[in-house]
């Protein structure tokens, strides 16, 4: 008998038939004995739903009302699934966040996870209930609902597996495990039978959409055994694990991560003077708008060159908040580009093979793809190019790094 975790997400449950076909397949694993917690998502479109209806009655609703209002959608998901487990003869109850309690700082929208208490969790599996939770939410010292931020019910579910010391998580979602790339780009991009803790944060970081980041720093950092599985067909899925764990022979390179989202910002000519990174990042900073990749270059006359990118979104409001702090800069040149892209190689055996970046911009250079920007870590390598290029660039390196071959 093993206890385990499993999260749904919005598509997994996106219609009474599907969250039926959950109830089956959740009953298949409590027939065989096991203890099974089951964390859910609002249906597949139910959140964006509840947005709008937000939207026609206020432009600026209330951070904590609009939790009270999108915490409701898997409220719905949570009642509905208990029915069709009961209905199929198997005792089942659900939970909210607050009802658990889920205990979470007041942070409305974007709560983090202080603890939970386990004591009815425990007690409904120990008299033989299947308990399903309401992912995405919890409750503050307070009372007060809270949510996690989109993709909270990863979070959730690998928070209880955590705290019940469960077996392992299971993640249900519309593909079936972590591919080396995504198969979307690249047509033989194959499911990896297991990666790290290290790697899929990367990954995951550097613009994979199978997990949410929280999710899997959670999962590290209490060793909560983690599997990416498909809700709509068998098969083993994609455990995530401890490094110890692997093989030692694993490939160089685990996967190719990359994402649209980026944009550049140049500040051309600012003063070569101490604190100047700061008076640049400063006001970008006050605006709350997040800075990834950074390159500063000397140039003439005590001038220097400050390259960063941000997201997409962010792109105009920090370009305005250095255009008000122009002045205090010296005056620079700020220039921007929004069509360019990330890619990312990223692989724990990186850290014993030497040559990888080299292989890479090698590979870059022969198709013609000119890289804009560079940053590496002990298991990444990362670089910018031009959005137009960032297909033919993910396909190449695919090939390059033979990661269509089966790992031996």
């Amino acid at each position: 008998m093993a206890l385990i975790v499993q999260k749904y997400g919005g598509t997994s449950v996106g219609t009474v038939d599907r969250i039926q076909a959950v109830a089956e397949k959740v009953a298949g694993f409590h027939k065989r004995g096991d203890q099974v917690v089951v964390v859910v998502s609002a249906m597949s479109g139910e959140t964006n739903r509840l947005i709008e209806l937000a939207k026609g009655v206020s432009d600026n609703p209330s951070p904590r009302e609009m939790d009270v209002l999108v915490s409701t959608g898997e409220q719905v998901t949570i009642a509905l699934l208990s029915m069709a487990l009961q209905k199929q003869g198997i005792n089942a109850r659900s939970y909210t966040g607050s009802q658990i309690p889920l205990r979470t700082d007041s942070v409305h929208s974007k709560a983090r996870i202080e603890e939970i208490d386990d004591k009815k969790v425990r007690a409904d599996l120990n008299g033989g209930s299947v308990v399903v939770v309401a992912g995405f939410q919890g409750v503050d010292a307070g009372g007060n609902i809270t949510t996690l931020g989109r993709g909270g019910s990863d979070t959730t579910a690998v928070a209880l597996a955590a705290a019940l010391q469960a077996d392992e998580c299971q993640i249900y979602t519309d593909v079936d495990g972590v591919y080396t790339t995504d198969p979307r780009v690249v047509d033989n991009a194959r499911r990896l039978d297991s990666i790290t803790f290290e790697e899929m944060l990367e990954m995951a970081s550097q613009g994979s959409k199978v997990l949410q980041i929280r999710s899997v720093e959670f999962a590290g950092k209490y060793n909560v055994p983690l599997r990416v599985l498909s809700s709509f067909q068998d098969g083993p899925g994609t455990l995530i694990t401890v490094d110890d764990e692997v093989d030692m022979e694993k490939p160089v390179i685990s996967g190719i991560a990359f994402t649209r989202d980026e944009a550049k910002i140049i500040v051309r000519g600012a003063p070569d003077t101490p604190g100047i990174a700061y008076k640049i990042l400063g006001p970008v900073s006050a605006e709350n708008i997040e800075v990834d990749m950074i390159v500063q270059n000397v140039g003439k006359d005590g001038a220097a060159d400050f390259t960063f990118t941000v997201h997409r979104n962010d792109f105009a409001r920090a370009q305005e908040a250095l255009r008000k702090a122009s002045e205090e800069l010296g005056n620079p040149e700020i220039i921007g580009d929004d069509k360019i892209a990330k890619v990312s190689l990223v692989g724990v055996g990186m850290r014993s093979h030497a040559g990888v970046a080299s292989k890479m911009f090698e590979t870059l250079a022969n198709e013609g793809v000119n890289i804009e920007m560079i940053s590496t870590s002990e298991i990444k390598v990362s670089v910018v190019i031009a959005e137009k290029y960032l297909e033919l660039a993910v396909r190449a390196l695919h090939s390059a790094f033979e990661l269509d071959q089966p790992s031996s």
